[in-house]
């Protein structure tokens, strides 16, 4: 059994948010719940998609600045596209101008041709930021205008995308690198940090001008890094967490005091984690796998392997609508599943491209277009900067 001390700071804050008003002042918990064996009756894996390269930005030939995509973000409209890295940049696209007109594209690849655009022409602004950034995410109810980040040195910032300026910021962690941040779905206010301390804040920007850590918790007692944070996008009352321990962790937001739901089944640091539907959730971890959980904790679904991860983050997004599951790759591809089954239907490899035509690099970064439609669209950034979006076509059925 584990021990750990939760530590919570908590200020008069019930008629702002009574929701969460009931959070102790310590705690402690034990994390020893075990899990039943996943279903290993897997019938054999087909892709249902036609998947297509659509456009490649690139930077010129002569760049010279570092631009590893570490994060790569949809609004909540799915028609604005931010990115954030190792530049110091967040760059803002609208799909549009991503996605030209067929009839504008350069160069044909099979039946579909593909755009070559550069960065500077297909971004339409960038705001400029104080340190290499980890996380971005679109802040609920603001319309597409707020856009949280967390970066290297620790600090959490909200910007305003109509001024393009930083309106909120936030440095709890010790100077410690924010590996993730993200806001609550029920309460947008309330936002959560994971961060190389070994420690998730929940803080809320309205309680004074810096914003207040209404609660923090400390999943392990050797202060593991906490490398993902997402709250339940589905209503419920969840945060996850996924940890350089090995281990994933689901706590109720309302009660703090231990995780309701441990996730144990990796044998690497846990560096994503993604609700898929209200019952299941995936985790990505540098062992190599994905895996697929129930989010109730009765255990694990199934264990997705094919890509390249020993070392770095590359990448997990979900498309909820369809089934889907991406992911970058160390040997430089991007790789598709199928929640039904763990082997991938569809992998694409990134091409060299400029002065680093010798260097393969990885893909970095992941982000599936969230709609319900009969096309995907998902859009990977490599470790050279490079962008890539791709188009997915349902099969017709014969």
């Amino acid at each position: 059994m584990i021990a750990g001390q939760l530590c919570c700071a908590v200020v008069s804050w019930s008629k702002i948010l009574p929701y969460y008003a009931s959070l102790s002042i310590s705690f402690e918990w034990a994390m020893d719940i075990n899990f039943s064996s996943e279903d290993d009756q897997q019938s054999a894996a087909r892709c249902d998609w036609d998947f297509s390269l659509s456009t490649v930005v690139s930077s010129a030939a002569n760049a010279t600045v570092s631009d590893t995509l570490g994060v790569i973000e949809f609004d909540p409209s799915n028609t604005i596209l931010a990115t954030g890295g190792i530049a110091r940049k967040i760059r803002i696209y609208t799909l549009s101008s991503l996605l030209l007109p067929q009839e504008e594209t350069v160069q044909s690849q099979g039946e579909r041709s593909t755009a070559f655009l550069d960065h500077a022409n297909a971004c339409n602004y960038y705001i400029s930021t104080p340190a290499k950034l980890s996380s971005l995410r679109w802040k609920p109810g603001s319309d597409g205008r707020v856009l949280g980040s967390g970066d290297y040195d620790g600090v959490v910032m909200e910007y305003d995308l109509e001024r393009k300026v930083s309106i909120f910021e936030r440095d709890e962690h010790g100077g410690r690198r924010v590996w993730s941040m993200d806001y609550s779905h029920s309460d947008p206010f309330l936002g959560a940090s994971g961060s190389d301390d070994g420690t998730m804040q929940m803080w809320d920007p309205r309680l004074s001008e810096g914003g207040r850590c209404v609660a923090k918790v400390q999943p392990t007692a050797a202060r593991s890094p906490v490398c993902c944070v997402e709250f339940d996008p589905f209503g419920d009352a969840l945060v996850a967490l996924g940890c350089a321990d090995k281990k994933a962790y689901a706590y109720d937001v309302r009660r703090l005091a231990e995780p309701v739901y441990t996730f144990d089944g990796h044998t690497k640091t846990v560096t994503y984690v993604r609700f898929l539907d209200v019952r299941t959730m995936i985790t990505a971890s540098t062992d190599g796998c994905l895996k697929l959980w129930n989010v109730d904790g009765s255990g694990l679904v199934r264990t997705y392997k094919g890509h390249v991860n020993s070392r770095s983050f590359v990448g997990l997004s979900v498309w909820r609508h369809g089934g889907l599951v991406g992911c970058g790759s160390e040997n430089n591809q991007v790789f598709v599943y199928d929640k039904r089954w763990g082997e991938p239907i569809w992998v694409h490899g990134f091409e060299p491209t400029g002065r680093d035509s010798l260097d393969h690099g990885s893909v970095s970064n992941v982000c599936w277009r969230q709609v319900t439609e009969e096309q995907c669209t998902l859009v990977a950034g490599g470790s050279n900067g490079v962008l890539q979006v791709f188009l997915g076509n349902r099969k017709s059925e014969t």
